[in-house]
């Protein structure tokens, strides 16, 4: 059997939720779980009741108001967290493996991106837990003499809410700020991928921290729109499309919450005039291929000098053949499958729409039958109208439209005609492309491939992609509400 053969049936698939502290079989609905790849069910979650729900929200609720969690020095904390990253290594195999399975990853993006990266984030937010983040004001002199600074109190009770395809670095990325605030958290995945989510909760519980500080729920709508509007949540993170965002949004003001909201993009990637496209073809279609384009800061409008858009569509019409769409426990498959048929079904119509108002497929494009799995071509589509529905909508699947320019003022106003503004992308002389950057409505540049995703860096958007970042110092924050805390220097009652 070879190493693919045996990760594939070897996969410790955890149903139990964690409430209060222990496992819980849940009680309320079913939900089937399929494997993207073969089109069949990988397994069943039972979900949280409507009363299982309340009983995790009253334990976030009470571990906040009166136990340990919030009171526990920043020292404490982050030993607490550091244990959780511990446990997530010694099962680092089965955490990929779910990924793997449940979400269609291929498993040297789950390992990198869905395991690596969170825990580097993880064991960050555990040291920033730390962090004396008091400002000293000093002294002010009018009218009564006093002494000022502001500290940093965590806002109570976090309602988090994950997107499928990246189910356990998303719930992390929400969980490990909240923690390190000194918050509880009530967690819930997507339905589509609860498995990685469910067994974290399992590596918290053995990681020994208090009861009620970290609870994890199954469940669909009802638990969402529970945690949106319940009074005990104090604070809803969401990560998802900017339709479902505005739901959320309005769900939360029913009750003043304060939201954290990462929704969609539509990311540009501009390729500056006279740039050698010998060596950065490749990347670039790869950059939204990975995941099978479900990612929100994918860049799937690539803007290309006129005068070298026939280059790139050669040069990339040669490197299509080493984009290995297929089986994601293979590493060297490149594109795994989309996480449902009907998903699929959608990205296909976009470009089938796209072609019959005149787009040209330039390279991929189609349905692929690849072990009864849902897998669809990495696709490039040329002969676009920049206002399009295919150039101006989020398709979450690897579709990619080629728009040409005539100058880089066009190129920055191409890049910024959209309504999202998560990431965007540039090629070209390092000089040039630091004086674009600022220039793009954009909460993410990367120039010539930027690097890894940092985690003292903050993520998030612009206009529609979303409210609030994650991630660094900036996505602790939204987890802290400052108080001034001020007193005279003077007696009461003395003259001044």
């Amino acid at each position: 059997m070879t190493e693919a053969a045996s990760r594939r049936t070897s996969i410790n698939l955890v149903t139990e939720m964690t409430i209060d502290g222990a496992a819980m079989a849940g009680t309320g609905e079913e939900i089937t779980v399929w494997n993207p790849a073969t089109g069949g069910v990988l397994g069943t979650v039972v979900g949280a009741s409507a009363d299982q729900l309340e009983t995790a929200i009253a334990a976030a609720r009470r571990a906040f108001d009166s136990g340990p969690w919030p009171r526990m020095s920043g020292a404490e904390r982050a030993a607490a967290m550091h244990r959780i990253a511990d446990q997530m290594e010694k099962h680092r195999d089965d955490l990929v493996a779910a990924i793997v399975s449940e979400a269609g990853t291929p498993v040297t993006t789950a390992e990198a991106l869905q395991f690596e990266v969170p825990l580097r984030i993880l064991r960050w937010n555990a040291d920033a837990a730390a962090r004396d983040r008091r400002e000293h004001l000093g002294p002010d002199f009018e009218i009564l003499p006093s002494v000022s600074y502001v500290d940093y109190r965590p806002i109570g009770v976090v309602g988090a809410i994950a997107a499928y395809n990246y189910p356990l670095h998303l719930i992390l990325l929400k969980i490990g700020a909240a923690l390190a605030a000194g918050c509880t958290v009530v967690a819930t995945p997507s339905p589509r991928t609860p498995f990685a989510t469910l067994l974290l909760g399992k590596l918290i519980r053995e990681a020994g921290l208090p009861p009620g500080v970290v609870n994890i729920v199954a469940g669909g709508l009802d638990v969402s729109r529970t945690l949106t509007t319940h009074p005990s949540i104090d604070k809803v993170s969401f990560t998802g499309s900017a339709e479902v965002g505005k739901r959320v949004m309005s769900q939360a003001a029913e009750s003043l919450k304060d939201v954290v909201l990462e929704l969609g993009g539509k990311s540009p990637n501009i390729i500056l005039p006279g740039t050698d496209l010998t060596t950065l073809v490749a990347p670039v279609h790869m950059r939204y291929s990975r995941n099978a384009g479900q990612g929100c800061a994918s860049p799937t409008r690539l803007l290309v000098h006129e005068s070298q858009l026939d280059e790139f569509v050669e040069r990339s019409s040669h490197m299509w053949p080493t984009m290995k769409v297929g089986d994601p426990w293979e590493r060297d498959t490149l594109v795994g499958p989309l996480i449902r048929s009907e998903h699929r079904d959608r990205v296909a119509s976009y470009v089938d729409d796209a072609v019959a108002e005149g787009a040209t497929v330039l390279a991929g494009g189609g349905r692929l039958d690849i072990d009864g799995g849902w897998f669809y071509s990495p696709t490039l589509l040329g002969g676009v109208d920049s206002r399009a529905r295919v150039a101006q909508e989020e398709i979450f699947g690897p579709v990619a439209v080629l728009l040409s320019y005539s100058d880089v003022d066009e190129a920055v106003r191409l890049a910024n005609d959209v309504t999202y503004g998560l990431a965007a992308y540039i090629f070209g002389p390092l000089q040039e492309a630091l004086e674009v950057a600022p220039r793009l409505q954009a909460g993410i540049v990367q120039i010539n491939g930027g690097g890894s995703m940092r985690p003292d860096a903050p993520y998030g958007g612009f206009k529609a992609s979303g409210i609030g970042r994650e991630i660094g110092e900036a996505g602790i924050r939204e987890y802290l509400e400052p108080q001034h805390v001020q007193f005279a220097t003077a007696q009461p009652g003395r003259a001044v």
